[in-house]
């Protein structure tokens, strides 16, 4: 590789920003935070990040233009990573506060955990905290590279209350539990690819997937 990849990390005024950034900084990646959609497209590769209402950040997205540029991204070579509610806005529609179209660029709904319980108790929503992630199938991380040097079970960081629910179950990448509730923790599709948790707040695990999307990126620059 001849270059330093340059991300854009996209700013509608709801994620966490910078912790993202300096994330991409310690693997060796350049990363700007930026609602311009001149910035978007001439970056190597695109991060949706997000903390808050699923209504609210397509409102957003709508009111800066963005919503049909993340939709074109995702149809072309290009990575798309979704962070958190990043994750969530990908998917066609979400029931938080009423119904909310989003990018649709996975098929499948945003819902609440309802009624989660564990040992005879109910657990609290949302759920903040450490949570592990597990394979679909033994070794079914062996092939992926934003998985690589992960081992089903460790632990991720997740501030939640919805959780997404795909269509398609071949989408899913990880899978977590929260209580007697599996949902998907990550998911994967071509060039797209989003974690319900925070990679860049689980420590060393999470900094490996930041090493990893790195290493992805900087393939596809060199191609």
């Amino acid at each position: 590789m001849d270059r330093t990849p340059a991300v854009a990390i996209v700013d509608y005024h709801l994620g966490n920003l910078y912790s993202v950034r300096r994330a991409c900084e310690v693997v060796g990646v350049q990363a700007a935070i930026t609602s311009s959609r001149t910035e978007i497209e001439k970056a190597d590769a695109v991060i949706l990040p997000g903390v808050g209402a699923f209504g609210d950040a397509m409102a957003a997205l709508r009111e800066l233009g963005l919503v049909e540029l993340l939709r074109d991204i995702a149809q072309s070579d290009k990575m798309l990573v979704g962070i958190c509610l990043g994750q969530q806005l990908l998917m066609s529609e979400s029931h938080e506060f009423g119904v909310h179209q989003g990018l649709d660029i996975i098929r499948g709904a945003v819902r609440r955990f309802e009624n989660p319980r564990e040992d005879g108790r109910t657990l609290k929503v949302p759920q903040v905290g450490w949570n592990r992630i597990f394979e679909l199938a033994p070794n079914a991380w062996q092939n992926e590279p934003v998985m690589d040097g992960i081992t089903s079970g460790e632990y991720m960081y997740f501030v939640h209350s919805f959780h997404v629910q795909p269509e398609d179950p071949s989408v899913w990448l990880s899978s977590s539990r929260y209580g007697q509730i599996e949902f998907c923790s990550s998911l994967m599709r071509g060039n797209v690819v989003a974690f319900q948790f925070h990679p860049e707040r689980s420590s060393r695990m999470g900094l490996q997937i930041y090493r990893n999307l790195a290493r992805m990126i900087g393939n596809q620059v060199s191609k």
